[in-house]
């Protein structure tokens, strides 16, 4: 029998991030802009697009692996913490986490970026692509085209676009820059609507974030509504993003559609990462 991991309570904590009127997603954004402005004072936008129009070293396909490894595909995250949950892991080692996700049977592998809210690092991802051959997908909140430059020249091979921090104007050019550097882009809805602009702006790779940004409430439910509205579009590779805890969770998502999952925080609280993915990926 395959055990489930543990399921934390959805209660919003009423200290979270010290902003009364703003959403915990208009915080972050807000936050963001400003890094970015500072990141490139300190290294101009020419110099990071110059770097990442010259690596050497082809990016690994997300799409590719998640399609076409052994069932279910699972994209292991590694974070340290998150706004609504604190700290998850006090033992934050991201390259031996990697390797472990690695032997567990991990598809490809989510590296947090985001230092303020997520205890995240964008060295983090030479770090982990240096010794370990799985596709590595920046989780981040993008909004700017410095930062998919930036994407490439620190090793990534995928990006995250979250369509609610973005316009469809710059869905659709940023899509069409991670392409031209090689890069694979997750395209992130969290309801019908985004699914909708999404579609428009010619995402294949989508994801299903099943945590509400901007109060961070979890429903395995999101996911099956949204993905509902594909009906089992061939083109699209569906990806099931947050709440998954167990292997009943994926073959509901499964059911639903479903042909890729990101999980994170429920593995990140495991002591051993490789048997709790083993266990979470194992079939009855």
């Amino acid at each position: 029998m395959t055990r489930a991991l543990r399921r934390p309570s959805s209660k919003r904590s009423s200290r979270l991030l010290g902003y009364e009127r703003m959403t915990i997603l208009d915080a972050i954004l807000e936050r963001k802009r400003a890094e970015v402005e500072a990141a490139k004072s300190r290294v101009p936008a020419a110099a990071v697009r110059s770097a990442a129009e010259t690596m050497d070293a082809a990016p690994r396909s997300l799409t590719a692996s998640l399609a076409g490894g052994p069932a279910p595909a699972v994209i292991a995250e590694l974070k340290r913490r998150s706004p609504s949950k604190g700290l998850i892991r006090p033992d934050f080692e991201p390259v031996a986490l990697a390797r472990e996700y690695a032997e567990g049977g991990a598809a490809a592998l989510s590296v947090l970026t985001d230092e303020h809210y997520f205890g995240g690092e964008l060295g983090y991802l030479a770090q982990i692509r240096s010794e370990v051959a799985l596709p590595l997908l920046r989780k981040d909140f993008v909004i700017d085209p410095y930062q998919i430059d930036q994407t490439r020249e620190s090793g990534a091979d995928a990006i995250l676009l979250i369509v609610a921090a973005l316009s469809r104007t710059e869905l659709a050019e940023f899509r069409v820059q991670a392409g031209e550097l090689g890069l694979d882009a997750l395209v992130e809805v969290h309801d019908e609507k985004e699914l909708e602009i999404a579609l428009a702006a010619g995402a294949t790779l989508l994801g299903v974030n099943n945590r509400d940004l901007r109060t961070f409430a979890v429903d395995l439910g999101v996911f099956e509504s949204v993905a509902g509205h594909l009906a089992g579009d061939p083109n699209v590779l569906l990806v099931a993003e947050s709440g998954i805890y167990s292997s009943a969770d994926i073959v509901r998502l499964e059911n639903a559609g479903a042909r890729a999952f990101l999980v994170g925080e429920s593995l990140m609280r495991q002591a051993n990462v490789a048997e709790a993915l083993r266990e979470l990926r194992r079939r009855e």
